[in-house]
């Protein structure tokens, strides 16, 4: 009887568990999705490299999935407070016909099953199929053959999908028969005539907490944009965040109590229409959800910072791998190393040996023919002065650098280029030469963060002295350029100075720049291979040479561009999925409550156009007022996850940010309109 009767409440209730049933099935299908990951990618043909970058992402996938489970299982615990909540005089009217609370549970346990179970079997299905979508995707970013390309099913996956779920429901179904047992009749009874009580607040004191949460919330915006350079190290961004929590809450408190408040001294606005009944029922909402609404903002917040975040970081290593990695191989060593230099970073003797003779020496050593693998090459040099540190390239500008960036280290020796070695690179490179008087030097870099400060040097005309004689920028900025390859913009300055300005005796570092000389990929591939070989040979002959090629820093940055993007577009969707399932479901519980009340308007003469808009402006105010302030958190955070994502540039944030309105627009939106049709459908006579 009783799973009969547990089948009938489903059929009746199908409205009420509609955006339940669609979360909890998003959440499987997406949880089984990331999982298969590691499963979809065994047939795709890639590096070695690769490979171990596709394990390096799956293993943190997994660990995120713990995460993810965590915040679904909050998710559906809050969920089905709110579902029994909605079935307060139904369980009444059960006990009062004599049904003992241990019936009422063992209902609710089927119910959960049913559901649980419909959810987990639906959503396994969608999450196979769109796994095989995910397929062609992770193939695209990673650039791998399809051609041995099957549908997969991940055995792996939809075991621990239906693990992590399990635990999840037996949660639930705990907490629901707690629940239960905790029930009064005549609470459960008369729980749809009882209204949430409004306390009007102290407008006082309301405006007092708010100009002080607004202080407060202003100086975390300061110290994670403006301050950021003055920040004690990783700890210090944990008091802006906590202060940025703190302050949201009070906030939102604040501004429960000012609504009701303000509104009701504009006579025509809040008599106007059913204004007075909308602006009380949002203000009862706020008033008594405003840990909830502190904590979807939050959620929101994050979703918006790690979605805009991950997408540009992708987005950008991607455009930036033609531009800093315009020739196939840079091999590099220390030249002159002296036996105090070996001492103190633990170098042995071999490779101080190494170091007395040049890259083409130490190629021919280890059985590498240059002349039949490379082309194009050129060889130069990297000097550094004792009397060139970074606080002696500042001139008057350093007290202020050192007020401004604390933590910089400004005794570090500064990079030197002669300009006739300069201009070979740049040529290679494809970028800008140069000339330069004898006593002339110009400033080479593109990490954003470092410009800055160094135009700030050079403004002033600040001098340099190298081997006792002075020298003057030429430019009064600095001039884009860089030396090694890489994916990101990580030159923070090299000087550019006069031939005859440097020796022998300061040299430093030597780099051999070259292509490959290959006519087609996999002769690159070859080529790339005796590369590899070269490196093991380099490492156990104990010899003082490196190297970065264009494929592996290419290989590199799809890999962490593919790592970053799945992860944050994991975590932001359930984020997001989350915020806006909990919204909705509050919403519906209310709609519940209120049927009651629409009907008394009924009554009064309100037709339902204008019962469907006082509605409709409900719903809406209770979406968008936690998303209008996780926008304005999300600004200053994007500016300072852009400080420190800015070696990978910001060209490409505008479209992330484009992308990540499209996710909240296509999410939130649907979650808004599902929710508003279903509350009309549920206040409808």
């Amino acid at each position: 009887m009783l799973y009969k009767l547990s089948l009938k409440n489903i059929k009746k209730s199908f409205k009420d568990y509609a955006i339940y049933f669609i979360t909890l099935l998003l959440g499987v299908a997406i949880f089984y999705i990331f999982n298969a990951i590691d499963s979809q990618t065994v047939l795709m043909d890639v590096t070695s490299s690769t490979k171990e970058i596709i394990k390096l992402m799956t293993n943190m996938l997994s660990g995120v999935s713990v995460f993810v489970s965590i915040v679904l299982g909050f998710l559906i615990i809050y969920a089905s407070r709110f579902l029994i909540k909605r079935r307060n005089k139904e369980f009444g009217i059960y006990l009062t016909l004599g049904m003992s609370k241990r019936k009422i549970s063992t209902i609710l346990l089927i119910e959960t099953m049913i559901i649980g179970l419909l959810s987990l079997v639906t959503g396994l299905i969608i999450g196979i199929l769109l796994s095989q979508l995910m397929s062609v995707f992770v193939a695209n970013m990673f650039e791998a053959d399809m051609t041995k390309f099957t549908f997969i099913i991940s055995s792996e996956a939809i075991i621990k999908t239906i693990i992590y779920f399990g635990i999840m429901y037996l949660l639930v179904m705990i907490f629901n028969t707690i629940s239960v047992g905790k029930c009064k009749l005549i609470d459960l009874l008369y729980a749809s005539k009882q209204s949430e009580k409004i306390k009007l607040k102290n407008p006082i004191l309301c405006i007092i907490i708010f100009i002080i949460s607004a202080i407060l919330l202003a100086y975390a915006y300061w110290c994670v944009s403006f301050g950021v350079k003055q920040m004690d190290g990783a700890n210090g961004i944990f008091i802006p965040i906590i202060l940025g929590a703190v302050s949201t809450f009070f906030i939102i408190w604040s501004i429960s109590g000012l609504i009701l408040k303000i509104v009701t001294h504009m006579k025509n606005t809040y008599y106007k229409g059913l204004n007075s009944f909308t602006l009380r029922q949002i203000s009862s909402k706020i008033n008594t959800t405003v840990f909830s609404m502190t904590i979807i903002c939050i959620m929101l917040f994050f979703t918006i910072c790690i979605l805009s975040s991950s997408l540009s970081i992708k987005n950008s290593m991607t455009a930036n791998l033609k531009e800093l990695a315009p020739i196939d191989i840079e091999l590099y060593k220390t030249v002159n190393m002296t036996s105090e230099h070996a001492a103190e970073y633990g170098y042995s003797p071999e490779v101080v040996n190494d170091s007395k003779i040049t890259i083409k020496e130490t190629l021919e050593k280890l059985n590498f023919n240059i002349n039949d693998n490379f082309k194009d090459i050129t060889d130069v040099y990297i000097y550094a002065a004792d009397e060139l540190t970074t606080k002696d390239t500042l001139g008057g500008s350093l007290n202020y650098v050192k007020k401004n960036y604390p933590y910089l280290d400004l005794n570090s020796s500064e990079a030197i280029m002669t300009i006739s070695d300069y201009n070979k690179v740049a040529k290679l490179y494809g970028n800008e030469t140069f000339t330069l008087k004898d006593n002339e030097y110009i400033l080479i870099a593109d990490f954003d963060g470092w410009i800055g400060i160094r135009n700030r040097a050079l403004k002033e005309k600040a001098p340099i002295t190298i081997l006792g004689k002075t020298y003057f920028p030429k430019y009064q900025e600095v001039k884009n350029g860089f030396l090694n390859i890489s994916s990101n913009h990580i030159n923070a300055g090299i000087f550019v100075v006069p031939d005859n300005a440097v020796n022998d005796s300061i040299k430093e570092q030597e780099h051999l720049l070259a292509n490959y000389k290959a006519n087609d990929e996999e002769g690159k591939k070859k080529i790339e291979n005796k590369i590899s070989t070269l490196g093991e040979k380099a490492y156990a002959t104990q010899t003082n040479l490196s190297a970065s090629t264009k494929i592996s820093i290419y290989e590199g940055s799809v890999g962490l561009g593919a790592l970053v993007t799945f992860i944050g577009l994991y975590l932001g969707i359930i984020f997001l999925i989350s915020s806006a399932a909990i919204l909705a479901l509050k919403e519906l519980s209310e709609s519940t409550d209120n049927k009651e009340r629409f009907r008394m308007l009924r009554r009064l003469g309100a037709d339902e156009k204008m019962l469907n808009k006082a509605l409709f402006r409900q719903i809406a105010i209770f979406f968008i007022f936690p998303l209008i302030l996780a926008i304005i958190h999300s600004i200053f955070g994007i500016i300072f996850c852009n400080y420190l994502l800015e070696t990978f540039g910001d060209d490409e944030l505008l479209k992330s940010i484009i992308m990540t309105a499209i996710f909240l627009v296509v999410i939130y939106g649907s979650y808004f309109i599902i929710t508003y049709l279903c509350s009309k459908n549920i206040i409808k006579e």
